[in-house]
């Protein structure tokens, strides 16, 4: 038998840590994976680069040609020279363009297909995340995240490296052809870059820093708004608009202080940089101008020295340029690689069981010791000693008082989470030894809180079988006693419900979720308060539908509303995490205990 998948947190708590800060280039290597599948399409954008770069350079010497013989020869030979060198400039200027749109347009589209791998690599992983994930991971953060951050990814690959590789090739090659041209002159220029570089490349760690703070600040924002929009009801309600317009104004204020800090800083390092390149450029080139005074180098090679010392000082202020978006990608890299460092709790085995042929009558269940607590409450216990055995066919209602264990019992049968002991078999197997995919696609559940997706009511309830015919989906809206009130809608079963499901009321979005459990047909259902949102009239429709749906399937109902629950075959009564008794209606009222207390205030109320 295979072993079985750890249930500690540990690795939780190392996917909410930020993983360690890393240097610049470290960070970058993070992607590696998503830029090694488009080799050719580098090497292609490469010797486009190459090419251009290599027309560039090519420029300052044509330039001098141009002028020591082009100018220096007499008559007709003057001219068919000055012609010659304009031709071959002009031919210079070509290559230049052709290799230019072609480095663009490959580095571009570098840019949109790294980042819309990246896109998706990320979501992909975060939907594989146990709930436990998104304890301490706010949606509005990770949404930053697959927007801010990989927008600057994007710039990086589609922008930053080649022009980073432009401008080092050009800084490279002018500085040969400096030496080339002048060794004297071009060692004054090392020794002043040297001394200039020192300080561009120490401010730029604090570029780094405030960078990667902009970002949490933007994500922060982010995640602060898309809380309270998704609450707007409850906000108006409490009339607490202008309260949260001002804490979002005061999250905004917060990311743009920190923001003026970056660009502030990264302002700084622009000045210092061109000021003091060019300057070291401007006390050279004045000592060449008395060079070619004192006759030791001629006009043309003066003016070909000038043009390289010219790309020189435009690459190295191009670089550091380009350093801050580097600085900023590296913040958006090591932020997503946090998010696809989280390792869930929750995994499937790699030689996983499978379910035994489904039976007439449903699935067995079997629940042993089971132990639980929530990874954010360590010292509370939701479920203790938990045991219990549902035989294939029954219905069991679990009833309690709020917080007595109930909707924990279903997030564990879904293994949402594993407990920390005990263990809970499906058909005779260990949950833990099946996959997730096999596992849930065995159970079916109307949870409390109606999740109805910004789609039509078909595609809606299509979503518990994607595979299922319109005549199917139809069927099993007509069970949940749906399909009336979708007819109903103005383009019925196509009717586009709405963002937030506002054409909807709470008892239609109740049995539309009905419907869409009842189309996956699983041999488990389990129903938590099903029923809860519908008035009377299709409480009875929709409790004839399921009682109808539960036969030959397996079906635990939570239920605070015991009049719903008096013809189940079980009621197991939980409190404080443990079954404190167990049997039918009749059997529990007689027993004058928790589960009669709490049917004689109900029906007395009632």
């Amino acid at each position: 038998m295979p072993s079985t998948p750890s249930s500690s947190t540990t690795a939780t708590a190392d996917a909410a840590s930020p993983t360690a800060r890393k240097s610049t280039l470290a960070a970058l290597r993070g992607l590696a994976p998503f830029l090694s599948p488009y080799k050719k399409q580098f090497l292609l954008a490469g010797l486009a680069l190459l090419v251009a770069a290599g027309a560039t350079l090519a420029v300052p010497y044509a330039f001098k040609q141009m002028i020591d013989l082009g100018f220096g020869a007499g008559g007709s030979k003057s001219a068919a020279h000055i012609n010659l060198y304009f031709l071959a400039l002009f031919g210079v200027a070509c290559v230049l363009g052709v290799a230019t749109a072609l480095r663009f347009y490959m580095v571009s589209w570098l840019g949109e297909r790294v980042t819309a791998d990246l896109r998706s690599a990320v979501y992909a992983h975060v939907v594989m995340q146990s709930p436990e994930f998104f304890e301490t991971t706010k949606t509005g953060e990770v949404l930053s995240r697959l927007t801010a951050d990989t927008t600057l990814i994007q710039t990086l690959v589609g922008t930053s490296i080649s022009m980073a590789l432009r401008n080092a090739l050009l800084f490279l090659g002018g500085m040969t052809l400096l030496f080339i041209t002048s060794a004297k002159l071009t060692s004054i220029i090392i020794v002043m870059l040297a001394a200039v570089v020192l300080p561009i490349v120490f401010y730029g760690r604090r570029v780094r820093k405030l960078s990667r703070a902009s970002q949490d600040r933007v994500a922060d924002a982010s995640a602060m708004a898309g809380e309270i929009l998704n609450a707007m009801p409850t906000v108006q309600a409490f009339t607490h608009e202008e309260i949260e317009a001002r804490r979002f104004g005061a999250s905004v204020e917060r990311a743009f202080e920190t923001a003026m800090d970056r660009i502030r800083a990264r302002s700084v390092l622009t000045v210092v940089a061109i000021l003091l390149v060019f300057g070291a450029i401007v006390f050279v080139l004045w000592l060449g101008a008395h060079v070619v005074m004192q006759g030791s180098m001629s006009g043309g090679e003066l003016g070909q020295f000038i043009l390289y010392a010219s790309l020189v000082a435009v690459s190295l202020g191009a670089l550091s340029e380009v350093m801050g978006d580097t600085q900023r990608a590296a913040g958006a890299t090591e932020r997503l690689l946090d998010l696809l460092a989280a390792k869930s709790p929750v995994q499937s085995v790699l030689l996983p069981e499978t379910l035994p042929p489904r039976t007439a009558n449903g699935a067995a269940l079997e629940i042993a010791g089971v132990d639980f607590h929530y990874p954010s409450r360590p010292g509370s216990n939701s479920l203790s000693r938990l045991s219990l055995q549902v035989r294939p066919g029954e219905t069991v209602a679990v009833v309690g008082p709020s917080g007595a264990g109930k909707t924990t019992l279903f997030q564990l049968l879904l293994r949402f989470y594993d407990p920390q002991a005990g263990a809970i078999r499906l058909d005779g197997v260990d949950i833990r030894f099946l996959t997730l995919q096999d596992l849930r696609g065995a159970i079916g559940i109307v949870p409390q809180d109606t999740v109805i997706f910004s789609a039509n009511a078909m595609d809606n309830i299509r979503f518990g079988r994607p595979g299922a015919s319109d005549a199917e989906v139809i069927a099993a809206a007509q069970m949940a006693a749906a399909h009336e009130f979708i007819e109903r809608l103005p383009d019925g079963y196509h009717c586009f419900l709405g963002e937030r499901v506002v054409r909807l009321s709470g008892g239609q979005r109740q049995r539309i979720a009905i419907a869409r459990a009842l189309l996956k047909n699983p041999p488990l259902l389990l129903l938590d308060e099903a029923t809860s949102a519908l008035d009377a009239e299709s409480e009875r429709l929709v409790q004839s539908a399921l009682e109808a749906a539960m036969v030959g399937r397996t079906t635990l109902v939570i239920a605070h509303r015991l009049a719903t629950v008096q013809s189940a075959d079980r009621i197991i009564v939980l409190e404080h995490g443990h079954i404190v008794e167990t049997g039918t209606h009749a059997e529990l009222i007689a027993r004058n205990g928790l589960y009669a207390s709490l049917a004689a205030l109900q029906f007395n109320v009632e």
